[in-house]
Protein backbone atom coordinates (compact mmCIF):
# COMPACT_ATOMS: atom_id res chain seq x y z
CA UNK A 1 0.00 0.00 0.00
CA UNK A 2 1.19 3.75 -0.79
CA UNK A 3 2.19 6.35 1.65
CA UNK A 4 0.16 9.46 1.79
CA UNK A 5 2.41 12.59 1.64
CA UNK A 6 -0.11 15.62 2.23
CA UNK A 7 0.73 19.03 2.13
CA UNK A 8 -0.76 22.80 3.05
CA UNK A 9 0.97 25.20 1.64
CA UNK A 10 0.53 28.97 0.75
CA UNK A 11 3.34 30.28 -1.68
CA UNK A 12 4.77 26.70 -2.70
CA UNK A 13 8.08 26.11 -0.22
CA UNK A 14 5.96 23.68 1.61
CA UNK A 15 4.94 21.57 -1.50
CA UNK A 16 8.77 21.37 -2.34
CA UNK A 17 9.72 19.83 0.77
CA UNK A 18 6.80 17.68 0.78
CA UNK A 19 8.47 16.53 -3.22
CA UNK A 20 11.63 15.70 -1.22
CA UNK A 21 10.17 13.05 1.36
CA UNK A 22 8.04 11.35 -1.27
CA UNK A 23 10.76 11.04 -3.27
CA UNK A 24 12.96 9.84 -0.29
CA UNK A 25 10.13 7.56 0.62
CA UNK A 26 10.40 6.29 -2.73
CA UNK A 27 13.93 5.83 -3.13
CA UNK A 28 13.49 3.62 0.43
CA UNK A 29 10.90 1.26 -1.12
CA UNK A 30 7.84 3.00 0.01
CA UNK A 31 5.29 4.32 -2.87
CA UNK A 32 3.87 7.54 -2.20
CA UNK A 33 1.39 9.42 -3.04
CA UNK A 34 1.56 13.29 -2.73
CA UNK A 35 -1.22 16.00 -2.55
CA UNK A 36 -2.64 19.34 -1.19
CA UNK A 37 -4.10 18.42 2.01
CA UNK A 38 -7.34 20.10 1.49
CA UNK A 39 -7.57 17.33 -1.78
CA UNK A 40 -7.68 14.94 0.18
CA UNK A 41 -11.33 13.40 0.87
CA UNK A 42 -10.03 10.35 2.44
CA UNK A 43 -7.09 8.24 3.73
CA UNK A 44 -8.33 4.68 3.96
CA UNK A 45 -6.44 3.78 0.93
CA UNK A 46 -2.93 4.75 2.46
CA UNK A 47 -0.88 2.32 5.07
CA UNK A 48 0.55 5.19 6.29
CA UNK A 49 0.63 9.27 6.20
CA UNK A 50 3.18 12.09 6.45
CA UNK A 51 1.44 15.09 6.56
CA UNK A 52 3.23 18.89 6.58
CA UNK A 53 1.85 22.48 6.70
CA UNK A 54 3.54 25.71 6.48
CA UNK A 55 3.81 28.05 9.77
CA UNK A 56 2.49 31.84 8.97
CA UNK A 57 2.02 34.20 12.03
CA UNK A 58 2.38 31.35 14.68
CA UNK A 59 0.03 29.22 13.35
CA UNK A 60 0.00 25.88 11.45
CA UNK A 61 -1.90 26.12 7.96
CA UNK A 62 -5.09 25.88 8.88
CA UNK A 63 -5.43 23.75 6.16
CA UNK A 64 -3.24 20.90 7.89
CA UNK A 65 -4.99 21.89 11.11
CA UNK A 66 -8.27 20.93 8.78
CA UNK A 67 -6.49 17.51 7.91
CA UNK A 68 -5.82 16.81 11.14
CA UNK A 69 -9.37 17.07 12.30
CA UNK A 70 -11.16 15.58 9.37
CA UNK A 71 -9.43 12.43 9.46
CA UNK A 72 -8.54 12.02 12.82
CA UNK A 73 -10.06 8.60 13.57
CA UNK A 74 -8.39 6.78 10.30
CA UNK A 75 -4.97 8.54 11.56
CA UNK A 76 -5.03 6.92 15.20
CA UNK A 77 -5.28 3.51 12.96
CA UNK A 78 -2.42 4.51 10.88
CA UNK A 79 1.66 5.42 11.58
CA UNK A 80 1.71 9.45 10.95
CA UNK A 81 4.84 11.27 10.61
CA UNK A 82 4.45 15.65 11.00
CA UNK A 83 6.35 18.60 9.67
CA UNK A 84 6.05 22.04 9.97
CA UNK A 85 8.09 24.32 7.93
CA UNK A 86 8.13 28.32 9.02
CA UNK A 87 11.08 29.53 11.47
CA UNK A 88 12.81 32.55 9.53
CA UNK A 89 16.02 31.10 10.88
CA UNK A 90 16.84 27.74 12.52
CA UNK A 91 17.91 29.67 15.96
CA UNK A 92 16.61 27.49 18.41
CA UNK A 93 14.05 29.82 20.06
CA UNK A 94 12.61 30.05 16.41
CA UNK A 95 12.38 26.25 16.34
CA UNK A 96 11.05 26.20 19.52
CA UNK A 97 8.76 28.65 18.89
CA UNK A 98 7.30 26.90 15.41
CA UNK A 99 7.55 23.18 17.33
CA UNK A 100 4.56 24.51 19.89
CA UNK A 101 2.57 25.94 17.37
CA UNK A 102 2.40 22.17 15.47
CA UNK A 103 1.94 20.66 19.14
CA UNK A 104 -1.08 23.04 19.51
CA UNK A 105 -2.23 21.85 16.46
CA UNK A 106 -1.79 18.35 17.96
CA UNK A 107 -3.27 18.91 20.88
CA UNK A 108 -6.55 19.38 19.50
CA UNK A 109 -6.12 15.55 18.25
CA UNK A 110 -5.17 13.63 21.20
CA UNK A 111 -6.09 10.30 18.81
CA UNK A 112 -3.20 11.20 16.84
CA UNK A 113 0.16 10.05 17.99
CA UNK A 114 3.03 10.96 15.61
CA UNK A 115 5.55 8.33 14.94
CA UNK A 116 7.79 11.58 14.21
CA UNK A 117 7.68 15.10 14.32
CA UNK A 118 9.91 17.74 12.40
CA UNK A 119 10.14 21.69 12.32
CA UNK A 120 12.57 22.87 9.20
CA UNK A 121 13.14 26.13 8.43
CA UNK A 122 11.08 28.23 6.07
CA UNK A 123 11.65 30.13 2.93
CA UNK A 124 10.37 34.38 3.09
CA UNK A 125 9.90 35.47 -0.39
CA UNK A 126 9.06 39.54 -0.18
CA UNK A 127 7.53 39.24 -3.73
CA UNK A 128 4.35 36.80 -2.78
CA UNK A 129 3.66 38.93 0.81
CA UNK A 130 1.81 41.63 1.38
CA UNK A 131 2.32 44.66 3.55
CA UNK A 132 4.05 44.71 6.06
CA UNK A 133 5.71 41.34 5.35
CA UNK A 134 7.24 42.37 1.90
CA UNK A 135 9.71 44.34 3.91
CA UNK A 136 10.81 41.12 5.55
CA UNK A 137 14.24 40.11 4.09
CA UNK A 138 14.31 37.66 1.82
CA UNK A 139 15.61 34.06 3.29
CA UNK A 140 15.37 30.33 2.78
CA UNK A 141 16.27 28.38 6.44
CA UNK A 142 15.43 24.92 4.77
CA UNK A 143 18.23 22.60 5.39
CA UNK A 144 17.74 19.64 2.45
CA UNK A 145 20.13 17.46 4.50
CA UNK A 146 17.99 17.52 7.69
CA UNK A 147 15.26 16.96 5.82
CA UNK A 148 16.50 13.71 3.66
CA UNK A 149 17.60 12.86 7.53
CA UNK A 150 14.13 13.02 8.46
CA UNK A 151 12.52 11.15 5.44
CA UNK A 152 14.75 8.30 5.87
CA UNK A 153 14.67 8.15 9.58
CA UNK A 154 10.71 8.34 8.65
CA UNK A 155 11.33 5.61 5.97
CA UNK A 156 12.63 3.34 8.76
CA UNK A 157 10.05 3.97 11.58
CA UNK A 158 7.58 2.96 8.31
CA UNK A 159 9.26 -0.23 7.90
CA UNK A 160 9.27 -1.45 11.51
CA UNK A 161 5.08 -0.47 11.62
CA UNK A 162 4.55 -2.20 8.51
CA UNK A 163 6.25 -5.58 10.39
CA UNK A 164 4.84 -5.05 13.62
CA UNK A 165 1.48 -4.96 11.62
Amino acid sequence: MTVLVAYASKHGSTREVAEAIAGALAERGHASELLPAHEVKTVEAYRAVVLGGALYTGRWHRDARAFLKQHRHALAERPVAVFGLGPRTLAPHEVADSRAQVDKALAAVPEVQPVSLAIFGGVVDPTQLRFPFNRMPASDARDWDAIEAWAELVAERLSRSTVAS
